[in-house]
């Protein structure tokens, strides 16, 4: 089963030799100890510019190398749309242009947006792309639904820019101011010779210094516009010439996330702007384990939900108990449910500048009465859908009946066998540790040997490890209750914290360490299988990766260098000289603690785990996990014949 591959970091550097300190002369006063000074030279005052460069996540976030897509990169990249995005929403201009020169080239793509707006004001385009609470965003005659509410995202993408350029057009005549690192390098106004339309077009490269060893994935991008078409129905974008356009928004969305897997038409509605702002959502149900959300605000993809999305769960519920005069459970209703919601909002409170989780408690009443006679007055008018639903909700209650039955029976064995959980060395700080938690990871290995490095290397406080006997069963196509029969993945359900539902997952990150040979990528493969059958949800949420270790050592007396393939172990060797030693690790227990520890530290490369749709999923699924089919063996034959020439 494929998984996308991250662009190598630097490789981690060598630990260096300790030598024997001495003994201090006096105990507990080291000799050259001092106290350094405190005083009124030690105050500093930054620039609002100087702050984002120091303390650049708090603007936008985890930095990252762009093999995630919540890497900074994407997010200078969004806050310069989201400028385009605001101008479409307050009715102007329907066309974002996106272009990135060099997106191949590690470290040096340079972005292009060009929307077709009003044009930032000509005498004030320096100050609203470089002073910090700048902007027209603060004024609701000029921008009602905005997400920049800040004065802060344009600024920031400046800041962190190795160039920065931006070109506002209003009525013929032009401004242009050019940066660098968030300092003004030049500037000019003028008329234009010819007719140009009104917009405002932002050139920027990304700061080396800042992003090291960055690279645009376009898949991630392409991801980015397709939604921004599907919140704004209407509003053109291209990227690198090719376009994105929705007519029909979050019911496009549903629509090409599920594909022919629902199980009743797609429900859909689109409110009026009033007061309290503006709401759209989009229903169905699947086959599949779980629930699945979209949420958005003001055009922002809000990865961590918020107050809009629970309402919009609590106002669903309602909206059905309310139409077939039934208090149906909460699980039974949303098992198997796949939904979007995007709510407009005038003052949208988020957690982080980052925006991914709205924490606005006010629009809860509004949301929840607005989708619950929306859902009732959909199934008054597809009677065959309601039909539909309730066989539905009524299959949800007979396996939640079921499966209460067999998590008694398992629970119940796994208490004879012992106290704790078998196979788990647990850590001390889990998810719903609010500061410490976000650290939180559990590494998922094979056999006692590799169990042995990590165990022996890890951090107790946020590390914990599953030792897995060998090859977990191959659960696709099985009903979920095989799992609770499963000793092994019933015990790894517990040490997860989700035998009863994700909700009470203990860790940020389930990181899948298995050996870099064909039966570790077997038991990776069973283990994506059973994730994506069952607890969807984690992979779509990004916490779910595979661990990358070396595959060779190569060193000398003087330098060790690890490689992670074939050509940096031979360019290793070229480099060290022939006199070097060259070592294959065959598997994770071959590499020392000592050595491990590195690799699971701060330097550790992790690949998430990700799809691009749901609907293919159990496609995906079934060519690999599903009956042998003679397709399947046609493409195992070509790669083994590919591989071995």
């Amino acid at each position: 089963m494929p998984v996308k591959k991250a662009k190598p970091k630097t490789k981690p550097k060598p630990a260096a030799k300790t030598k024997t300190a001495a003994k201090p002369k006096s105990a507990g006063k080291p000799a050259s100890a001092k106290t350094p000074v405190y005083d009124e030279s030690k105050i500093k005052t930054l620039s609002s510019l100087e702050h984002i460069r120091l303390r650049t996540g708090m603007y936008i976030g985890r930095l990252g190398d762009g093999s995630n897509p919540d890497d900074g990169i994407y997010v200078l990249l969004k806050e310069v749309i989201d400028n385009g995005v605001d101008e479409f929403i307050m009715g102007n201009g329907k066309n974002i242009e996106v272009a990135i020169k060099d997106i191949a080239k590690t470290g040096a793509a340079t972005v292009k947006v060009r929307d077709f707006g009003r044009g930032i004001p000509l005498g004030k385009l320096v100050e609203c792309v470089s002073v910090i609470n700048t902007g027209a965003k603060y004024n609701d005659d000029v921008f009602q639904f905005s997400v920049g509410l800040n004065g802060v995202g344009t600024k920031a993408v400046n800041a962190l820019s190795i160039h920065f350029r931006v070109v506002a057009v209003r009525n013929g005549e032009f401004a242009e101011a050019v940066f660098q690192r968030g300092k003004l390098l030049n500037s000019r106004k003028g008329k234009l010779k010819e007719k140009v339309k009104d917009g405002t077009m932002v050139e920027f490269t990304p700061d080396p210094e800042i992003f090291k060893d960055y690279l645009f994935n376009v898949e991630f991008i392409e991801k980015r516009m397709q939604n921004y078409a599907y919140l704004n129905a209407g509003l053109t974008l291209s990227f690198n010439g090719k376009r994105f356009i929705s007519t029909r928004g979050l019911f496009d969305l549903l629509k090409e996330e599920t594909g022919d897997d629902c199980l009743y038409p797609i429900g859909y509605y689109h409110g009026e702007h009033s007061a309290n702002g503006q709401l759209e959502i989009a229903f169905t149900h699947t086959n599949n384990y779980g629930e699945e959300y979209f949420s958005f605000v003001n055009g922002q993809f809000t990865s961590d939900g918020g107050t809009h999305l629970s309402a919009f769960k609590e106002g669903f519920l309602k909206g059905i108990q309310t139409y077939y005069k039934k208090d149906y459970r909460s699980e039974d209703v949303r098992e198997g449910t796949t939904a979007a919601i995007a709510v407009k909002l005038k003052n949208p409170v988020f957690e982080s500048q980052t925006k991914n989780k709205l924490g606005n408690s006010d629009i809860r009443a509004w949301v929840v009465q607005e989708t619950r006679n929306a859902v009732e007055d959909w199934l008054h008018k597809n009677p065959e859908a309601s039909k539909k639903l309730e066989q539905k909700i009524a299959a949800n209650e007979s396996l939640r009946t079921e499966l209460n039955a067999v998590k008694k029976e398992a629970r119940e064995a796994a208490r004879k066998i012992a106290l704790k959980i078998p196979k788990l060395k647990d850590c001390k700080y889990h998810l719903e540790d609010e500061k410490e938690g976000k650290n939180s990871t559990i590494f998922i290995t094979e056999g006692d040997s590799a169990t042995g490095s990590i165990v022996s290397s890890r951090d107790v406080l946020t590390q914990a490890i599953f030792s897995l006997r060998g090859k977990v069963e191959n659960v696709y196509g099985k009903k979920r209750a095989a799992i609770y029969k499963n000793e092994e993945l019933f015990n790894l359900m517990m040490a997860l914290g989700i035998d009863n539902d994700i909700e009470g997952l203990r860790y940020a990150k389930i990181i899948i360490a298995t050996d870099a040979d064909f039966d570790g990528f077997h038991i990776r493969n069973l283990l994506l299988t059973f994730f994506l059958s069952y607890f969807e949800e984690l992979v779509t949420a990004g916490h779910v990766f595979i661990l990358e270790t070396p595959l060779f050592r190569v060193r000398t007396k003087k330098e060790t260098r690890y490689c992670y393939s074939e050509k940096e172990r031979d360019e290793a060797a070229v480099v060290l000289g022939s006199q070097c030693e060259i070592t294959r690790f065959k598997g994770l227990g071959e590499i020392s603690p000592k050595e491990f520890g590195q690799f699971i530290g701060e330097d550790m490369r992790i690949v998430p785990v990700s799809v691009n749709t749901l609907k293919q999923v159990p496609q995906v699924l079934d060519f690999y996990m599903g009956k042998n089919t003679p397709e399947r063996r046609e493409y195992i034959m070509k790669n083994l014949i590919e591989d071995a020439g």
